[in-house]
């Protein structure tokens, strides 16, 4: 179950304009809900759901793709559950597993049941 952050950039309309076509590969899983101008400025926010392990690199490539003009700020927001098989390679889940299990030094195939369970 990863946990989700929203993402909240504060840019002027023509930044966002430049920014809007280049977010869905920045935010590679994530999704935009909302976006609203700000009463009395030029100044739009973008709101977007983006998963924490998919969220290493964005603020760089944000910036990177608006020139410096957008900067991102993330807050923790919600647990989200993925579906899929995590003993099925080819999916989502599964190579999520796999990567956390290689992080921690640990055999990145998943352990049968024998591995664990009580032998007496």
């Amino acid at each position: 179950m990863p946990f989700t952050v929203v993402v909240d950039k504060s840019s002027l309309p023509v930044v966002v304009s430049s920014m809007l076509p280049c977010l869905p590969p920045l935010l590679r899983r994530g999704q935009v809900f909302s976006e609203e101008q700000k009463p009395g400025t030029p100044m739009m926010t973008v709101k977007a759901y983006l998963p924490v392990n998919e969220s290493f690199g964005f603020n760089a490539d944000l910036r990177s793709a608006t020139s410096g003009q957008a900067f991102p700020q993330a807050v923790f927001d919600h647990w989200q559950i993925m579906s899929g098989n995590p003993c099925e390679e080819g999916n989502k889940v599964y190579d999520i597993i796999r990567a956390v299990r290689k992080r921690k030094g640990l055999t990145e195939d998943i352990p049968g049941l024998d591995k664990y369970y009580d032998k007496l």
